[in-house]
Formats: C-alpha cells, sequence, structure tokens
C-alpha cells in the first residue's frame, strides 16, 4: 500500500487526522465506540468519513444503515458521518505486485480524505491484511478493552503466578510494526489510547488489579490509558435505531435518566481524552 505522504510533501495541504479503533477480539466495543467518537466529532461540525474493515461482520456500517433508515421513517436529519463501502477492484487492473485489500483501502482513504476532517476506521475483531494496513494509517488509535484480565491478554502476557508482566502479545507487536513503518514514512506518531471498556461498579479488587497492571505496561510499550464506557442496556437499545447517547433529544426523550447523564458524561470525557486535533469543544 502507497503510504501517506507528510504535512512536508503535502505542502499547504490539510490532511484528514485518521483515527483506527482496533483490536484483536470481538465483543469489546469498538462498533459502539467508532459510531459514537464519530457522531461527537460530526455534531462538533467536521466532516467525518468512516470505513468498516470487517467485511464479514459489518457492525459500524451496519449501525450507519440504521441510522440513516430511522432518519428516512422519521423525516430527520441527524449530525452523520460519511459512511462509504471500500471500493471493488479488477485484479486484472492492479499494478504488479499490489495487494487487492491495500488496493482498496489506499483508494477509499484517498476518495475520503480531501472532504473530510476525521476519517474513523472500524477494523475487525481478528487479525487481517487490511487490519494490519489500517494500523499504520493511524493518526490516532483507539483500542477497546473489556476490563478483564481476559482481554488483557491482547495487549500483553502474564505470569500466572505473579500477575506481572512477562511481554508484549502479538497485537502490541503489530502495533509497534504500524509505528516502524510510520516513522519510515517521516509521517508522525500514532497516539494509542487503550480504551477500558465495560466498567462495572463490582469486582473492585478485580478492577484496580486490571488498572494497575494496564499503568505499568503503559510505560513499556507506549500507550494511554482512559476510561471507556460502562455496561449499559441504552446501547443494545439504540444499535437498531443507528442513533447514539447524543441523539436521544432529537428521538423525542424529553427527560433523560440517571444512567443516560451519565453515559453521556462518559462519552465527553472521552472526546476529551482522545485529545483529537481541533475538536476541543463540547458534545
Amino acid at each position: 500500500m502507497k503510504a501517506r505522504k507528510s504535512k512536508t510533501e503535502e505542502g499547504a495541504a490539510a490532511m484528514a487526522h485518521i483515527i483506527v479503533v482496533g483490536n484483536e477480539k470481538g465483543g469489546s466495543g469498538k462498533s459502539t465506540t467508532s459510531m459514537h467518537v464519530a457522531t461527537a466529532l460530526a455534531r462538533m461540525g467536521h466532516r467525518v468519513g468512516a470505513l468498516d474493515l470487517d467485511l464479514r461482520q459489518r457492525s459500524f456500517g451496519r449501525y450507519v444503515e440504521n441510522r440513516r433508515a430511522w432518519m428516512a421513517r422519521n423525516d430527520k436529519q441527524l449530525p452523520s458521518p460519511d459512511y462509504r463501502e471500500l471500493p471493488e477492484v479488477d485484479p486484472a487492473q492492479l499494478p504488479a505486485g499490489e495487494n487487492a485489500f491495500d488496493h482498496r483501502l489506499s483508494a477509499a482513504v484517498a476518495a475520503l480524505e480531501p472532504v473530510s476532517d476525521f476519517i474513523i476506521i472500524d477494523c475487525p475483531g481478528s487479525h487481517t491484511r487490511l487490519s494490519q494496513v489500517a494500523h499504520s494509517l493511524a493518526d490516532t488509535l483507539i483500542t477497546p478493552l473489556n476490563d478483564s484480565f481476559v482481554d488483557f491478554d491482547l495487549l500483553a502476557r502474564i505470569d500466572p503466578e505473579t500477575g506481572k508482566v512477562k511481554g508484549p502479545s502479538i497485537y502490541s507487536e503489530m502495533v509497534w510494526a504500524a509505528r516502524q513503518a510510520r516513522a519510515q514514512a517521516g509521517l508522525k506518531p500514532i497516539d494509542w489510547i487503550v480504551l477500558r471498556n465495560r466498567l462495572g461498579a463490582q469486582q473492585m479488587h478485580n478492577k484496580k488489579k486490571v488498572g494497575a497492571a494496564l499503568e505499568e505496561l503503559s510505560r513499556r510499550i507506549g500507550f494511554r490509558v482512559a476510561p471507556g464506557f460502562t455496561e449499559r442496556v441504552i446501547f443494545r437499545e439504540l444499535f437498531p435505531r443507528g442513533l447514539t447517547l447524543l441523539d436521544l433529544k432529537d428521538a423525542g426523550v424529553e427527560q433523560l435518566n440517571m444512567s443516560n447523564i451519565a453515559a453521556r458524561q462518559e462519552l465527553r470525557d472521552l472526546m476529551t481524552e482522545l485529545r483529537l486535533p481541533g475538536a476541543a469543544g463540547s458534545v
């Protein structure tokens, strides 16, 4: 895949800031995170492009499709990302030695970049060529993680007797390789945020142990830790309608309950913690 040009090479032309939401485990809230970040940025007035690289499951893509259907049924317009499918490619037309998936992703990003301030790329919960290449494009990498040692294994290997970190996981090594590729292309380093999702009020001892392990690992392999979304019924209710926490009043919810208010605050805290360029406004 062709590397993106550096700011110096592009001159004064602005480049879209690419946000990749990825890990190699399913069920961690990647698509929910992608949709809420995309909608928050759109509500701030930014132009937001969106891609879903899980060509089989397409949870992010279906979320956007549900949103479009809801707007059509209710004759309402909501701030939304500009979602695109990866373009098809005729293998016979590929340049010699170029991977078809690389070409499709490169073409999609190239089409969105001139019309986007941000491009959000949702990756599948498995290792694929598309996911690997997307990570090398990331200006910001968000890795949602269920708050348990089962998912912590995504980032590092743990000594079962002592609980100490033995070394980085295959996924962490892939992020390292992506960082190296960006450095060679003259691009700025990836800002990597590990998002602690499904934090609960129970199991406080385990939560503290996971938190301590994440803080130790963050210093070793270079990511920031941020609180994500607590497990809430509202997220399962929003997906079929394509709505987010920011759309509740548009959907006719006049009075938010305490759980909804707390969830919206979690999203505001996340947007602040991401430290995205030009996105310091409130949502």
